[in-house]
């Protein structure tokens, strides 16, 4: 047989595992993945050394599904075999260097009986005031903050919970899913991000498939978000109270060029999928897509529109305004009618810089629309 052969029947395999993974059949898919990393690991041996890309993707392609398989210590064992020699360029080694510490992850939790949904999702941040390997400490916290922010709401929408406007995830749902946070192999600046399994899935017992597919769903959101489809978010999220949240929650992770220029977000393991990346461009885009959506009564239509530029200070959700400080005014301003705002989507923007969209009543009272970072 040839190498084309091999990978071809490695995909198959593959593709069988993907569709048991789909059904929640865990136990099915983990057997395909298993069938897959052989096929592949037999077509390295029929790789020409001097096709470096077809090398890079069959030896990746190998460890990566034998980690899905749980078979981690062939996946070491293909990892550090590869690691070993000079064959392979840079990114090849800092791909097989994530999946051997995801390995060593894995074994360590299993030993603490602690448990992970599928998937592994690595953000990096990169350019502006990034470095390789460093990064404003601000600027990754707000980042991590907006992250979890987001699985919370995919994890409440997976579960058909109603759409919470106020406070924090409901303590069930904090409890039983905690996000943690990894140390990524060297890069711009990166951090990896998996879910927590509930220790006691008996509390949702219908729910195991969905909830096993919660990093699978936060890809999906945000490939559509940074597809500006949306269309396509419609069909992945039918809920429109969802959906906008989503939309302004992947808004606020976007950069505004300021403090970064870039962010990408990728599996850890599965090697073949596209990152999605985040520029300055996207966040304009996503702000022309919210503008669509948006509906205006004839009152509004008959008001100026203005947009803000300052620190927010405060936030009087329940009394329906929010303040900010504007540089070169002495007092705050206080923005009023705040009644759409969530409370996870403005939370981590206070007393950072703000962007605020509001309509301007004839008395010069300022009406809420929109906020967004402008970090």
């Amino acid at each position: 047989m040839s190498w084309l052969e091999y990978h071809s029947n490695s995909e198959k395999f593959a593709s069988l595992a993907d569709s048991a993974l789909k059904k929640g059949d865990i136990g099915e898919a983990e057997k395909y993945y298993r069938e897959a990393a052989k096929a592949e690991e037999q077509a390295i041996s029929f790789v020409d050394l001097s096709k470096k890309r077809t090398l890079c993707i069959t030896v990746v392609s190998t460890a990566a599904l034998y980690f899905k398989g749980k078979e981690f210590e062939k996946a070491e064992l293909v990892a550090h075999k590869w690691l070993g020699c000079d064959k392979l360029p840079e990114f090849a080694t800092n791909q097989l260097q994530t999946i051997l510490q995801t390995i060593w992850n894995e074994k360590t939790f299993k030993k603490a009986g602690v448990e992970f949904t599928k998937g592994t999702v690595l953000i990096s941040v990169s350019g502006g005031l990034v470095v390789p390997g460093g990064a404003p400490l601000d600027l990754i916290h707000r980042k991590v903050d907006e992250v979890k922010n987001l699985f919370y709401r995919i994890i409440e929408m997976q579960l058909n919970l109603p759409f919470r406007k106020r406070g924090a995830p409901p303590s069930k749902i904090q409890e039983q899913f905690r996000p943690w946070l990894f140390q990524a192999a060297p890069g711009s600046y990166q951090f990896a991000v998996r879910i927590q399994k509930p220790a006691q899935l008996s509390l949702f017992p219908s729910e195991e498939p969905e909830i096993e597919q919660v990093t699978g769903k936060f890809f999906e959101v945000l490939e559509a978000s940074a597809k500006e489809s949306h269309d396509e978010l419609i069909k992945i999220i039918p809920n429109e109270d969802y959906r906008d949240s989503f939309l302004k929650l992947t808004r606020n992770l976007a950069p505004t060029g300021k403090s970064f220029e870039k962010l990408e977000i990728k599996s850890a393991i599965d090697k073949e999928s596209l990152p999605i990346t985040f520029m300055p461009e996207s966040r304009k885009a996503l702000n022309k897509t919210l503008l669509a959506t948006k509906k205006k009564s004839d009152k509004d239509i008959k008001h100026t529109e203005k947009q803000l530029s300052g620190i927010l200070r405060a936030l009087h959700l329940d009394k329906d305004w929010i303040e900010i400080n504007i540089p070169g005014e002495s007092d705050a301003v206080i923005i009023y009618q705040t009644g759409d705002m969530i409370d996870d989507i403005v939370g981590p923007m206070v007393n950072q810089k703000v962007l605020v969209d509001v309509l301007v009543t004839p008395d010069g009272k300022y009406i809420f629309q929109d906020i967004q970072s402008d970090e």
